[in-house]
């Protein structure tokens, strides 16, 4: 039964289909149906109308009939009181009614058969003579009550007609025992309405085939130009300009294609329009960035000499030296990006394609921002997995992307930790990266905004990583380069999360993400600041779900003796343990410190030294030699 079932379903579903997108379908299956309905009451009244004047006409002959021969039976019974002549005169009076050899006689309400019944004789008796008994005893009663009245019923004579017949009784007014009936077969009448029948519902198919042609008809000279104008509409939007709808004649569908041509015109005009102010947009960006990088490069030499020779300067003259090479610097970022953002939109960005260990694009943006996180004081989690994540990405667009990730979740984490956490899976095709931080987060509506160019959900908010407005916008480009994607979560108060997908083979249909967007959120408890706070309490933290194996952040480890700390886990276990290093700076949260994973915030103060089974925080990378 199972195939069976499917199959109905497939045909409800392509039936189903069909009916949605064929405007002409619709039509004709809704004019045919009303027509039905209207056909078939039709059908019934005239059916019901015809039926009735049919047996009006039967009656009316039949009572006329019974007329003719009551007065024929009584001639013959009258005067008659001996039972074998009444029997005698009783059977003479029936042949005289309807031949034998017939059995049956025509007249205006056309051949009938008869039955005569009578009490006579001493004692008295019934008499009868003809087919009594195919008459019903509510008939026979009602003639008893000296009432001419008449009956349908089912009928079976010994010459073989079986069906419905119409019988009339009458009592006589000169022989007070004498019930005369007439059997008059309905057989011509049920075959003339079978035969009415049959030509109204011909006539009927006929109608409903002739509707419907010319219902297909009239809608094709409706539905042909919505089509045309839908196909064409689809070649306008894949690009094609020009095309435009052919107008015949001045009726309503010609005023459509006019209509429709004069806005695909001017569509077209605006559109081209758009087209050479975009071009002229991105020419003038990429040759005021070309033209710009040759003074910068003499005004950054210049800068580079003051710089170098500060020491020599004024305080306050080589303060303005340090202010004149940082903004230098920011100024040549926004060229790059200016350049970057040109490409994409110029559409001559390319990929350099190399199979790499992701990994290794994650701890090049961690080394890149550390300094930003040290300055902030702010700590950056890592959690990465033990085995290698290969995958077919550009290394300097990934690295790109993750840095700009960091970068704007240092500059929005109010000096809370920073978590980046990556993981793989072969099956879906597919790596994921996310930042996440504990800062002001974004507001609803916001997720789609922050990608857009020179977007800043808090225009006052002073930027750490002098950043230009354009990372987000070049990552996202980055990320849609590969075949990825990168999306952003976020809540006011709580914090946000950024995530970044991207297949492990290009070509190949990207799967779900590793890691989801939207982090847990759990309860976890606060240190008390004050005396007041002293008596305990929880507050609500930023957090994947507890598990072993993706931590949010390091517990601060049990006292021990202060000189007494362990690498990181990306650390391997050959080498020696960083030296002590302040709590704000990098730290891993990998595989390795499943048991001791910290609440979310909690790396936000600092964690006391704790023994070689805990990580602390290390600045491995940054010492100066």
């Amino acid at each position: 039964m199972t195939p069976v079932n499917e199959w109905f379903q497939h045909v409800g579903r392509s039936l189903g289909l069909l009916w949605r997108r064929s405007l002409q379908l619709r039509v004709i299956v809704s004019t045919l149906t009303l027509s039905l309905i209207v056909i078939t009451v039709l059908g019934v009244v005239l059916t019901s109308q015809i039926t009735d004047r049919l047996l009006d006409a039967k009656i009316n002959a039949g009572v006329e009939e019974m007329d003719r021969v009551r007065n024929t039976v009584e001639t013959q019974l009258a005067g008659v009181h001996d039972i074998t002549s009444q029997e005698q005169r009783l059977s003479d009076a029936r042949d005289s009614l309807s031949n034998r050899r017939d059995s049956r006689t025509g007249g205006a309400a056309g051949s009938f058969d008869s039955a005569l019944s009578m009490i006579g004789g001493t004692p008295q008796q019934v008499i009868t003579a003809g087919p009594i008994k195919e008459v019903p005893d509510a008939l026979r009663r009602f003639v008893q009550r000296n009432q001419v009245s008449y009956q349908f019923a089912t009928v079976a004579d010994p010459d073989g007609y079986h069906g419905r017949a119409l019988i009339i009784g009458s009592p006589s007014a000169e022989v007070p025992t004498l019930e005369i009936y007439l059997i008059f077969p309905l057989g011509n009448e049920e075959r003339s309405l079978a035969l009415m029948r049959g030509t109204m519902l011909v006539g009927g198919v006929v109608l409903l085939i002739l509707l419907a042609a010319i219902t297909a008809l009239v809608t094709r000279q409706v539905v042909l130009p919505i089509r045309s104008a839908a196909r064409i509409a689809g070649r306008f939007a894949d690009g094609r300009l020009k095309e435009r709808m052919l107008v015949r004649g001045d009726d309503d569908i010609a005023r459509l294609a006019k209509a429709f041509n004069e806005m695909a015109e001017s569509l077209s005009n605006q559109i081209n329009q758009l087209e050479e102010f975009g071009n002229l947009q991105r020419r003038f960006t990429s040759d005021v960035s070309h033209e710009l990088r040759t003074p910068l490069t003499t005004v950054r030499m210049a800068a580079d000499l003051i710089h170098g020779s500060s020491d020599d300067l004024d305080p306050a003259l080589a303060r303005s030296a340090e202010l004149l090479v940082t903004e230098l610097d920011r100024f040549e970022g926004l060229l790059n990006d200016l350049l970057e953002i040109s490409r994409h939109d110029a559409g001559v960005a390319e990929l350099q394609v190399e199979s790499l260990d992701v990994r290794m694009c994650v701890r090049a943006a961690i080394s890149t921002v550390r300094h930003l996180a040290r300055d902030a004081g702010i700590e950056v989690v890592i959690d990465l997995p033990e085995e290698p994540v290969v995958a077919e990405v550009d290394p300097r667009r990934v690295e790109r992307v993750l840095r700009n990730l960091l970068a704007n979740a240092i500059d929005h984490s109010e000096g809370k930790p920073v978590l980046i956490r990556m993981r793989g899976d072969t099956e879906a095709n597919a790596l994921a990266v996310v930042v996440r931080d504990q800062g002001v987060g974004l507001r609803p509506g916001e997720e789609k905004l922050v990608f857009s160019r020179f977007w800043r959900s808090d225009p006052s908010r002073m930027r750490r990583s002098g950043g230009t407005g354009l990372g987000l916008s070049i990552s996202v480009e980055d990320a849609n380069l590969h075949d990825g994607k990168l999306e952003a979560w976020g809540r006011p108060g709580v914090g946000a999360s950024f995530r970044l997908t991207l297949p492990l083979i290009r070509g190949q249909k990207l799967g779900r993400s590793p890691l989801p967007l939207e982090p847990g959120m759990r309860r976890a408890p606060r240190p008390p600041h004050s005396e007041s706070e002293r008596a305990g309490g929880e507050r609500v933290e930023l957090g994947p779900p507890v598990t072993e194996s993706e931590p949010w952040a390091p517990l601060p480890a049990a006292p021990a003796e202060p000189d007494t700390r362990s690498a990181a886990s990306e650390t391997p276990a050959s080498e020696t343990p960083a030296p002590k290093a302040p709590a704000t700076g990098t730290q891993d949260a990998g595989p390795d410190s499943g048991p001791s994973a910290q609440e979310p915030g909690a790396a936000a103060h600092p964690a006391p030294p704790g023994p070689a089974d805990g990580p602390v925080p290390t600045d491995r990378g940054d010492q100066k030699s």
